[in-house]
């Protein structure tokens, strides 16, 4: 276990660049499979979750060559073979279910194992993704441990209509779509920027995808898919996160952003806790007057609300650090997470400097802020921006903090702490990186 050492209270003022988007580049990087001719990925990030795809890749004969130094890839699938009686796909990544349509299309059968998990955010079910898998022709097989999933012929193109709008049964859809004869069609697809990213890979490909960006995709698949260079673009979470420790701290995080026209409504929630955001020549920085404070709105007898649910809504994964926010800014706000039923669990590790937090029910929170906090070692759950949640309220409280089991952090941002002594603040790793 790896835990973070915060000494607070110092205003973090500087520049980030940030790194890709984990939830585009984990996608993407299964999609390599689709196709036998070469590729070259720049922005390639040094996470842990990248590391075991393509020790995955190496495993199964694939040539990879990956420089983090530069953050360039370059992968040759053209030797690529799978036996599912060998070859195990990693537990311990949501995203290895994102394996499974390219090795059925490749090779016609897929393994994955029962375990299969990512973060702590509640049930997650791989009903979906098996539904989808059939809907294309394959067939489930559950053994003791794993789902062997089978094509005897090419995927058929169908259409489907999602129960809900989920990033990564969307994608799979996606990719299953791509090596189905014929045109597929996705209704209540999911479409978040990281959506959109693995959208315009997939089309850099070959694959015809009509309607990224909306809730209905049209896929035109079947056809032989080809090689190309790519480049990723900046995390919205990660600029949203600098955003954020900035505003918190009292400083001010310049952050280069490429996609300001993502940012309205999260602008908007930065809005509520006083934080105006201002997106100029191809950076964003925060400017706060005074202590942050919470806007209240014009109906006198509710509070301030920040809902999170698939996009276009404010993103899931966002909530936390605004909940940091939430603890320091003077007012209450009700936070409400449409989606995990496990994710507001953590905050009462909240408590512990001190905050004053009310958890309503397994999706709904009330942050009574602007309360004296004092340092405190907290304990993070297996959840990323949960980790960077409690640094940041442990940066801006005057003293020593520790965050334990904050590895998760390294699942999605690299050089995080690097990135945080480059603002100025004083954080270190308690121990060396286990990964």
């Amino acid at each position: 276990m790896s835990n973070l050492i915060v000494h607070g209270g110092r205003p973090l003022r500087g520049e980030v660049i940030p790194s890709a988007n984990k939830n585009a580049v984990l996608p993407i990087l299964c999609a390599t499979l689709l196709t036998d001719q070469p590729l070259r990925l720049i922005g390639v990030p040094e996470i842990t979750d990248v590391k075991k795809i393509l020790d995955i890749f190496r495993v199964f004969g694939s040539d990879v060559a990956m420089d983090f130094s530069t953050g360039i890839l370059e992968l040759h699938h053209h030797l690529t073979s799978f036996d599912p009686a060998v070859h195990r796909l990693p537990e311990e990544m949501r995203s290895s279910i994102m394996l499974v349509p390219p090795l059925l299309a490749r090779f016609g059968v897929a393994r994955l194992e029962n375990d299969v998990k990512g973060c702590t955010l509640g049930v997650r079910e791989i009903d979906p993704h098996v539904e989808v898998f059939e809907r294309f022709g394959a067939s489930i097989e559950a053994t003791a441990d794993s789902l062997i999933v089978r094509t005897e012929t090419q995927m058929r193109a169908n259409s489907h209509w999602l129960d809900y709008a989920s990033v990564t049964t969307t994608e799979n859809f996606v990719l299953c779509a791509a090596s189905a004869g014929g045109n597929s069609v996705l209704v209540n697809a999911a479409s978040e920027p990281h959506v959109q990213e693995f959208c315009r890979f997939m089309a850099m490909l070959g694959v015809e995808i009509d309607g990224i960006g909306t809730s209905r995709l049209s896929i035109e698949g079947g056809k032989k898919l080809g090689g190309g260079e790519f480049r990723f673009s900046e995390d919205f979470h990660e600029i949203a996160t600098f955003l954020a420790l900035g505003a918190i701290t009292g400083g001010q995080i310049r952050v280069k952003n490429t996609a300001p026209e993502q940012f309205p409504l999260i602008d908007r929630t930065f809005a509520k806790f006083g934080v105006r955001v201002i997106h100029q020549d191809g950076w964003s920085y925060t400017e706060v007057d005074g202590q942050l404070k919470v806007n209240k709105p014009f109906t006198p007898n509710i509070l301030t609300k920040i809902e999170a649910a698939p996009w276009p809504y404010l993103p899931v994964d966002l909530l936390p650090i605004f909940i940091a926010l939430g603890v320091k800014a003077e007012g209450s706000v009700m936070f409400w997470n449409k989606i995990y039923d496990g994710a507001m669990g953590w905050t009462g590790e909240l408590s512990k400097f001190g905050a004053h937090v009310f958890l309503s029910d397994p999706h709904r929170l009330i942050t009574f802020g602007g309360i004296r906090l004092s340092p405190a070692s907290v304990e993070s759950p297996y959840i990323i921006r949960v980790a960077i949640a409690l640094f940041m309220v442990a940066a801006s409280i005057e003293g020593k903090s520790e965050i334990r089991n904050a590895l998760p952090i390294k699942r999605a941002h690299p050089k995080f702490v690097e990135n945080l002594r480059s603002v100025g603040a004083s954080v270190e790793w308690t121990d060396s990186e286990t990964e």
